[in-house]
Formats: C-alpha cells, sequence, structure tokens
C-alpha cells in the first residue's frame, strides 16, 4: 500500500533509488495490518487526525489566541518576587528553535534570568532562594505532535481517560484533582501548569491586554462571567498546541513522494528505524510517540548536577510508578515523540546523554546506567542491537536531520498584545535577544 501511494505521488523531478526500495520493504513487513500512509502529519489547519477534547473543539481563533497566550510574558503575574512578575511565559521552558524544549538541561520560569541564543544562558536569579524557584525535576518533553496523545506528562498523570480509567485513587495525593473534571491531558494539565507555573489571566487582564476581544470570538458559547479565565486560556493554549506539528521535515516529505527529500544516508537510517534497529516498536503513528510506558535505565536529572531543585528522593525520578504507586509501573516513562530532537543538547528525561550519537549508542549497547531502577521493570525492547558504525552514523543521520522540520518558528507570533519581550521579559534576557 505504501509503495502505490509514494509511487502515485512522485512528479517528473524524483526518482526512486534502492535506498528507497529497501525502505519501502522495510515498512512494509513490520505490519501488514498498518497503513503506513498513517505515518503522515497533516498539514497546518488540519485538525482532523488528533487526539481532540469534545469539550474544546479546535477553531482557528483558539489557536490564533493560544498562539499569543502561550508566549505572553503578561500572564506571569503571580512570581514569588515582584521582581520575577511578567518576565516569563510557557515559552521560557519550550522554545520553538529547541524543539520546543528548553535548551538547558531543566527548565526553569519564575526566578531565572536570562536567554542566551537558545534558552541555554537561562539560570536562577540570585535574588530567588532555590526552593522558590518553578522548575522541574524532569526535562520538559517537547510539545510538538501532542495532538496524538490523550494523557500527558512523563508519567501520563493528565488526563481523566485514556491510561488513567482506574487511577481516580491516585488523583487526590498526586496534584491531579484536575483529573476530576473529565478532561484530555492537554487541558488538564494545562489548567494545573497555569496555576504551577504562577501565571493567571482574568477579565482584568484580557482588558487590559487587549485580549477581551479575541476571548469573544474563541469562546462565544462560554457566559461572559466564565468567558475571560484559567479554563479558556488553558483550552486555547491547547488548541494551539495541537497544532504544532513538523509537517516540513524530509522524512514527510519523503513520504508524500519526493524521493530526493532524504539523502541515502537518511534513507538507510529510515530503514534501521523500522528494521533492524526496531525503533518503531516504541515510537508508532504519525507523531512517532506513544502512550506506553518504558523503562530504559536512565539517570535522573538531578545527577546532572545542574539541576535545581531536585533530587534523589523526587518522585518525579520514579516515572509512571510515582503516580499509580505500582511496583510494576516504577521508573517507566512514557515514549517521547523524537522530531526536531536535532537541536536539543539533552535527551532522556534526566537530560543524561548530549547528542543523538550518544541516544542511539545507548541504545546500541542496552547497558543501564541508573542502579536505582530495578531491572525486573526494564522494557524488553531494550537489548544489543548490533549496529556497525556506519550503522550508527546513518540512523542519526535519519534522527538528526531525517525528522528535522526546519520551519518551527512559523508557530510562533511577531508580537504578543502586551507588548512585552517574549519568550521571557527579564533585564538580562531582553539584552541577550535585543528585544528593548
Amino acid at each position: 500500500m505504501l509503495v502505490a501511494i509514494l509511487l502515485s505521488c512522485q512528479n517528473d523531478q524524483t526518482q526512486q533509488s534502492h535506498f528507497d526500495a529497501e525502505l519501502f520493504q522495510t515498512m512494509n513487513q513490520i505490519d501488514s495490518d498498518i497503513d503506513f500512509s498513517s505515518f503522515i502529519l497533516p498539514e497546518d489547519g488540519d485538525y482532523s487526525q488528533f487526539e481532540l477534547e469534545p469539550q474544546n473543539p479546535m477553531t482557528s481563533r483558539k489557536v490564533e489566541l493560544g498562539k499569543l497566550l502561550f508566549f505572553e510574558t503578561g500572564l506571569g503575574s503571580d512570581a514569588v518576587n515582584e521582581i520575577g512578575k511578567f518576565t516569563y511565559s510557557c515559552a521560557s521552558c519550550h522554545v520553538p528553535s529547541n524543539g520546543f524544549m528548553p535548551g538547558r538541561v531543566q527548565g526553569i520560569a519564575d526566578g531565572a534570568i536570562g536567554f542566551g541564543t537558545n534558552g541555554e544562558s537561562r539560570s536562577k536569579s540570585h535574588l530567588y532562594e532555590e526552593d522558590e524557584l518553578d522548575t522541574q525535576g524532569a526535562r520538559p518533553l517537547s510539545l510538538l505532535n501532542v495532538g496524538y496523545m490523550r494523557n500527558t506528562s512523563w508519567a501520563g498523570m493528565f488526563g481523566a481517560g485514556g491510561v488513567n480509567e482506574g487511577t481516580e485513587d491516585q488523583w487526590e495525593h498526586t496534584g491531579t484533582e484536575v483529573n476530576e473534571l473529565g478532561l484530555a491531558g492537554l487541558e488538564s494539565q494545562n489548567i494545573e501548569g497555569l496555576h504551577l507555573h504562577r501565571m493567571n489571566l482574568n477579565k482584568e487582564v484580557a482588558d487590559a491586554y487587549g485580549y477581551t476581544g479575541l476571548f469573544d470570538a474563541a469562546f462565544p458559547e462560554f457566559p461572559v462571567e466564565e468567558r475571560y479565565s484559567i479554563t479558556t486560556t488553558s483550552f486555547a493554549i491547547s488548541a494551539y498546541l495541537r497544532s504544532l506539528v513538523p509537517n516540513r521535515a524530509p522524512f514527510q516529505k519523503w513520504l508524500r513522494g519526493d524521493m530526493l527529500a532524504m539523502s541515502n544516508s537518511e534513507k538507510a537510517g529510515a530503514n534501521l528505524f523500522f528494521g533492524k534497529a526496531g525503533c518503531i516498536n516504541c515510537h508508532k503513528g504519525p507523531g512517532l510517540n506513544n502512550q506506553n510506558f518504558f523503562a530504559i535505565g536512565v539517570k535522573d536529572l538531578y545527577e546532572t548536577g545542574e539541576a535545581f531543585a531536585t533530587g534523589p528522593d523526587d518522585t518525579r525520578n520514579l516515572g509512571r510508578g510515582g503516580f499509580t504507586g505500582r511496583s510494576e509501573d516504577m521508573f517507566k516513562f512514557k515514549v517521547p515523540q523524537i522530531y526536531n530532537m536535532k537541536n536539543s543538547p539533552f535527551y532522556f528525561h534526566g537530560s543524561s546523554k548530549r547528542s543523538l550519537r550518544d541516544v542511539v549508542e545507548y541504545f546500541n549497547d542496552a547497558e543501564i546506567e541508573n542502579e536505582n531502577v530495578d531491572k525486573n521493570n526494564i522494557s524488553a525492547f531494550f537489548r544489543p542491537l548490533s549496529l556497525t558504525e556506519q550503522e550508527i552514523v546513518d540512523l542519526t543521520q535519519f534522527l538528526e536531520t531525517g525528522l528535522y522540520d526546519p520551519d518551527l518558528e512559523r508557530y510562533m507570533p511577531t508580537q504578543i498584545l502586551s507588548g512585552n519581550c517574549f519568550p521571557n521579559n527579564d533585564i538580562l534576557s531582553r539584552f541577550q535577544t535585543g528585544c528593548e
């Protein structure tokens, strides 16, 4: 089926090579029941494929509002210290040029200063104590392709349905009471996240910054007294996040029939991804992500020596098990999406690897590095791959450039309505980004 789809899409400027033929064959041998056209990401503005929340239908007006709010530093009104107010946004920890991930081992919103060129220079303000920082005990996940996930976070703890059916007894003491609203993971996590990250939006804020009319257009079904709120802000941001698809990556172009979109090395790497290396066992579907959880024995964030406000007793080190409390879930983390990892200087939940080559070598060797992880919980997929040096090079190349969309800045606004600088608005970030 894939061969027919791809060959029918070819134009006179494309040609099939033996690398293409091998990749076609490998993909078709995985599972005869899979329709490989499902690996094609939707075009910008096409929301039909996503895991949608019925209470929050996607519209272009919501997406555009969410884009502004995601970068809006004016929402940061509840900072611990006066000097931190209005200096951070959601994009402080999810930088588009970094694949919507931080540029350092750990994201910091309130309590940090600086940006650098890609978020790498953001660090603790000397005016904040470490326990005052708004930071995380695990590296923030990329926000690309989240539209395919019903449940969110490394532990999958947000979202009432999906894998969280039957976990209701855990919600009260794990900080996920928001799941009682019955919403999908994005909406739930963003409601909780806006509170957790010390952000706020109400009618006064909407009026002051000029967002009132945009909320009116995006949420006409909400009563006026409920229209300008954390809930609608979450709904708008969630709609925006679902729209983030890296559909201009070479692999996506190849899937649509452009046989010249990928280099031979990228095609050889893709062949390994779907074949010998077995990456497809976990990274599935158009988002190359998964709602399953696996332990692969990597180190935790505190072990980098560069993270704040976390340590060996942080329950987030336990992954899914830290949420469910079940021994069989300990140290298991959700399968992340892997597009646009090229610019990320850190990998895995604990930022323990510093390049995609390191990641490939870790899976190839299959030797766990975290002595705290029960070997009985290690995934059966985590086993030596016996890749040659050239195969390591090719697989790394596919991950670095074959899955790289070079134009994620199309998902950024040119300005936000408050007139503040973004993604950060502290004095050092403004200087470093040239925003004054």
